[in-house]
Order: C-alpha cells, then structure tokens, then sequence
C-alpha cells in the first residue's frame, strides 16, 4: 500500500544535502549509463556483421590449390598443380555428406585490361564461371533479372550476370542492360541478371565488380579444358564441415600424388570455424561489456551505501526517538532500504534513459551515413527490465548494511547522543 508519509520523509531526508545527494547518485547514473551504452554499442556491432553475413551459408568450407610442399613420388616439392571436373565427380560419388559441390574459374588467362565492353564503354572486371548452386553458399540479392541456372550450364549458353559496378561503368544510368550483348574477352555474352550492390558478402573477389557466366561456358569458351581453379561446398546439417574437409583433402592428395602430410598443397578455409570463432568474439565482447558496466554500477552502489551510513549516523538521535515512540526494526530498515533504493532508482533510470537516447540518436546519424556495420545499436526490453531489476536489487544491497547498523542504535542512547 503506498505510505505518503514515507515517501516524503525519504525525499526531506535526501534533499537535506542535495550536493552530497547528487554526487552519490552520479556513481550509479554513470555505471548503468556506461552499461546500457556499451551493451547498446555490442548489439550495434553484432547486428551489423550479422547483417553483412546474411544468408551467407554458416556450414560452409572453400578449397583451393597452393604448391606442394613435400616432394613425393619422384615429384620435386614447388609442384603445381589444379583440380579437374574428375575430381568433382569424385568427391560426389565418395562424400554424400556433401550437400552442395560448387567449383569455380577464374578467367585469368584472357585480357585483364578492359576486358569488358558495350559499345564505346569498357571497363576491367573480375570473370568468373560459376555454377548456380554459389547462390547457395554466397548471398545474392538480385536488382534485375535472374542469376545463372542449369540449363545455362547443361547448354554452356553464352550468358552472363554482372555486377552492379559493372552495369554502372558500361551502361547510361536508366538503361535496362539485361538483354543487352556485352563482350567479354572477345567474347560476346548476354546479360540476364544484375546483382545488387546491398548485401553481397564475398571471399576474396568483389561482387560489384564481377562477371559471372556459366561454368561450362568459361571452360569451352576460353579453352580451359577440365581444370577448376577452386571451389566451395556445404555440408548437410547433421554432419561436421571439418570432417568433410579432412577426407576431401585425402581424396585429392592422392589422386594427384601429393604426400599424404603435405599440409600446404591444399589451401582451405572453413567458413564454420571462421563463424564459430565470430560468435565466441561476441560472447567475449558482451561479457567484457557486463564487467565493465557492472564493475562501475558496484563502484555507485558501494558509494551510496557508504553514504547511507554516513546519513545513519547523523540521524542516530531521530531514529533514538522514533524507537522510543514505538517504530520497530522493520519499520527502521524498511525506510533506511527504501532511501538507498530511491536514490539508487531514480539515478539509475536516469542513466537508463540517458544511455537509450544516445543509442538511438547514434543509430539515426549511421543510418543516414550509410554505415553498414554498426546497426540499430540499442537494447530490446527484456534488457531494460534487467537493468531496472538490477537497480532495484543493487539499491537494497546499499541499504542493508546502514539499516542493520540503524537497527542497533539503542533508544535512550541515542537520545542521549549530542
């Protein structure tokens, strides 16, 4: 039931000495400041790298070749070597773990100076056949038309999907180019599809930038035979990429005579690891957020309990007299924790508020600035009610102490006390 006679006592005692007041609170409204800031901040960051990875697939690993390190049957070491399409239908037939086998080439043996041209523009871009399982490993967010499929690939279609720098530089701002012929390497293909430029994480290439056309294409086109530059693959969701990786490796190593410790002949990165190893960053970054936000909300709170002890004190003579008219402990320690709560509260919220409104405006100027990887930085509500149920916790932990020392002030004494 609420007392009115409590709660303005407790504000004549705190504003006795406002100064001294204010300066305690400070303590607790910068901790919680501090905290709802920084978690705010963590979540900004974690919802923008969330953000830039979305739909990028989490169970992923890409291969690659690199020259072997280990000299091996006869084969001096410094040997290189490239995939071919056998390999491909080898990890199919041995690996049904596989979920999706994308190989890809890299049309580095053509012209690498304006390789690209539409009428009297050109341009210098990234060529790469691809199959059109990468949209299931890489995100791909279309602006116009369609990215590549299996009837491109089965008819080796002389077609292409360019990127969003790529329309820019050889096409008039307007202008459809999905349909349109471009020449590519002194080959002419035609356009399908435009990738967008939001969205389009790549390893190790720029999306903007490139120019995909079918695989097969890129293989009979520019007399590439069978050879695969690199590729990617999935695994399915009950089995380990690391594990698929593992026999993978061993499968290629002796299919083209590579010693079975040479750790180098075999580039690979596994984008699971890699994803793992950003989630534990996050874990790492909230829990160093908590400890430095907690670490300074403690500092507060052992202020406001120092404090209380030192208004306990001064009051020793009304609480004397206040147990002479009948007041019993309760009543004694439930004002003395009613004060350090109010006061730990009323700065808290205000550190809460504080710290909300700067996540936001922080949000609205990135967002307007075109920052991709701090987003919406700010805390959900379930965070708010924490913060608040710590406030209300770490503000009766303040008052336990001055009020147990309240309840030990005999009556007569402190009457007697000057």
């Amino acid at each position: 039931m609420f007392d009115s006679d409590l709660y303005r006592e407790i504000w004549q005692a705190i504003s006795k000495n406002k100064m001294r007041s204010t300066l305690t609170a400070f303590g607790v409204f910068w901790g919680i400041f501090m905290l709802v800031a920084l978690a705010g901040a963590g979540n900004g960051l974690q919802n923008g790298i969330t953000k830039q990875f979305e739909g990028f697939a989490t169970n992923a690993a890409f291969m690659w070749t690199e020259n072997t390190t280990v000299p091996y049957k006869g084969f001096k070491k410094g040997r290189g070597w490239n995939y071919d399409n056998e390999d491909m239908h080898a990890l199919r037939a041995n690996i049904p773990e596989i979920e999706y086998l994308v190989p890809r080439l890299q049309a580095y043996r053509q012209s690498t100076q304006n390789n690209a041209v539409y009428q009297d523009k050109y341009g210098t871009f990234q060529v790469q056949g691809d199959y059109p399982a990468l949209a299931k490993v890489e995100p791909f967010k279309m602006a116009k038309g369609r990215f590549l499929n299996e009837i491109d690939i089965q008819q080796n279609r002389k077609v292409c999907v360019i990127g969003s720098r790529v329309e820019e530089v050889l096409f008039k701002k307007g202008e459809n180019p999905v349909g349109k012929y471009i020449r590519v390497s002194g080959v002419y293909f035609q356009i399908i599809g435009v990738t967008s430029p939001e969205g389009n994480i790549q390893i190790g290439y720029d999306k903007k930038e490139s120019i995909h056309i079918p695989f097969t294409t890129v293989q009979s086109a520019f007399n590439y035979g069978d050879i695969v530059h690199f590729f990617s693959f999935t695994a399915k969701p009950q089995y380990s990429v690391a594990d698929i990786e593992t026999r993978i490796m061993d499968i290629l190593k002796k299919r083209h005579d590579i010693a079975p410790e040479d750790q180098g002949a075999v580039g690979h990165i596994n984008i699971a690891r890699q994803f793992k190893m950003m989630s534990y960053l996050f874990i790492g970054i909230n829990i160093l957020i908590y400890l430095v936000g907690l670490g300074t909300l403690l500092a507060g709170v052992i202020g406001i309990s120092n404090i209380m002890l030192v208004i306990v004190k001064e009051r020793t003579q009304e609480i004397g007299i206040k147990r002479a008219l009948g007041a019993t402990p309760y009543n004694i320690i439930r004002q003395i924790i009613m004060e350090s709560v109010f006061l730990t509260l009323t700065a808290g919220y205000m550190g809460l508020i504080l710290g909300i409104l700067l996540n936001e405006g922080l949000g609205i100027i990135l967002s307007g600035s075109g920052n991709e990887i701090f987003l919406n930085p700010g805390i959900d509500l379930m965070m708010g009610l924490k913060s608040l149920l710590i406030l209300v916790v770490a503000g009766a932990l303040a008052g336990l102490l001055p009020a147990n020392r309240a309840v030990k002030v005999k009556p007569i004494d402190a009457i007697r006390e000057e």
